[in-house]
């Protein structure tokens, strides 16, 4: 704010309104600090409302100049007495952001200790997974080289199965070969022995025949020449016969 030094001169008819200027003033509120400067003040606009009419224009002005420094002065204590209040009520929320922004350090604190155990706890969970994962690997390596082993086994397995399924159905094919051989062979001894039980019976009743004879011939051969036979036993020789 510039100084009423460096203000430019007022008029005439602007200096019959300025007594009043000085009961403003008085009205303005001082501060309990500045008591004695208000007496004083009031004390020079007592003196300036008696005499001015009996001063110059130079007097005139400087006491103008003093009553624009008594209004800056009060316009000034006024200021600072709300710059005060400002201050006070700001250095209270200072204060109330102090102890929040300490609340809130612990609760950051508290969340870095939180988040520092859970990156602990993640990294051994990952340490465990890493393990687990490696495991799994080596697991299924291993199960992966048992498994080619027992599909060669398998596959071997099977070929012999086959072979051996080959084998058994050329045996069955030989064995029904035979059978039927057999079967035949059997069939042409059957044929054979029927010839042979009617030769054996023809030779049997050819025999029989021949064992008729040979006992009648002999018979014959035991009677004596000459001697009678009864003619009963000639009959019967004779049918023998």
């Amino acid at each position: 704010m510039a100084t009423p030094f460096f203000k430019k001169k007022d008029t005439a008819a602007d200096k019959q309104d300025r007594p009043d200027m000085v009961q403003k003033v008085q009205l303005a509120e001082d501060p309990p600090e500045e008591k004695e400067d208000k007496a004083t003040g009031e004390s020079l606009s007592s003196l300036i409302s008696t005499g001015k009419a009996q001063l110059d224009k130079k007097s005139l002005d400087l006491i103008f100049a003093v009553e624009q420094i008594i209004q800056a002065r009060t316009h000034a204590d006024t200021t600072n007495h709300e710059l005060q209040d400002r201050l006070t009520h700001t250095s209270g929320h200072v204060e109330r952001l102090n102890k929040d922004l300490k609340n809130l350090n612990k609760v950051i604190d508290e969340r870095e200790k939180s988040i520092l155990e859970l990156e602990h706890k993640l990294v051994e969970r990952n340490l465990k997974v890493d393990q687990v994962m490696e495991d799994h690997r080596e697991m299924y390596s291993t199960l992966s080289s048992e498994m080619d082993e027992l599909k060669s086994t398998i596959e071997l397995e099977r070929q012999k199965y086959a072979n051996l399924v080959q084998k058994h159905n050329d045996a069955i094919s030989e064995k029904l070969k035979k059978m039927n051989e057999l079967e035949e062979k059997i069939g042409r001894l059957e044929t054979e022995n029927a010839h042979v039980k009617q030769k054996y019976e023809t030779i049997r009743q050819e025999k029989a025949y021949l064992s008729s004879m040979i006992n009648d011939f002999a018979t014959r051969m035991t009677v004596p020449f000459g001697g009678s036979t009864p003619p009963a036993e000639r009959t019967e020789g004779n049918g023998n016969t």
